[in-house]
């Protein structure tokens, strides 16, 4: 039996939309295990990328940032495309690094804390002289997406090194010994707003093609 010819062609057309959102959608919801602002836009060189992939996911979440920090979409596209790839690369879940950014440095690529950190995900370049040689120097800090693949990296090492994810990122911040997790707490609610946006999307979507 053709299951598709079964099938009313609107549903058909809803599955076949619907469907791969949810599955990128679910799958950015794992928690991965130890083991296992407006001159931004302005700021970040367009040579310094490669394309982004096509991905309804990451399209979402490049409209959703672009409007909420107030970042060309362009820019952002680069950014978030940055973030999917880095995160592949080392393990990590895709929507905590992007809202490692998010609390770091609201997607600002020349943000400068008081303490040193540079970046998109606030680097402190006196306690990673290893890691940037391989960049090229601490020059690389201001390269959105150098910055963004080395704050993964540093990231998915803390996780590991500490043996959670909590910890991993108390770590990060630099507030290990905090008992309160304060650091942890934002991030993990900023990746629980992103999902959500992405879980949204995706029912709107499923409404908008049943017509109901």
């Amino acid at each position: 039996m053709n299951l598709r010819r079964s099938l009313p062609r609107s549903l058909v057309l809803s599955l076949a939309v619907a469907v791969p959102v949810m599955a990128l959608t679910l799958a950015a919801d794992v928690a991965y295990a130890p083991e296992a602002a407006e001159h931004a836009a302005s700021c970040v060189p367009a040579e310094v990328f490669t394309s982004a992939p096509a991905d309804p996911a990451q399209a979402i979440l490049v409209k959703y940032l672009s409007r909420r920090f107030l970042v060309a979409a362009e820019a952002t596209e680069r950014m978030v495309g940055a973030a999917y790839r880095a995160s592949r690369d080392v393990g990590l879940d895709p929507l905590l690094v992007l809202a490692v950014i998010s609390v770091e440095s609201r997607f600002n690529p020349i943000a400068e804390s008081v303490m040193g950190a540079r970046g998109l995900m606030q680097i402190i370049p006196k306690y990673h002289p290893a890691k940037l040689a391989q960049y090229g120097g601490e020059q690389a800090l201001w390269d959105p997406e150098s910055n963004i693949e080395l704050g993964a990296r540093i990231l998915q090492e803390y996780v590991y090194r500490t043996g959670t994810l909590e910890g991993g990122l108390q770590f990060y911040n630099g507030a290990f010994s905090d008992g309160s997790a304060t650091y942890a707490r934002r991030v993990m609610v900023e990746r629980s707003r992103l999902l959500e946006v992405l879980q949204d999307r995706a029912a709107l979507t499923t409404v908008a093609l049943h017509g109901s």
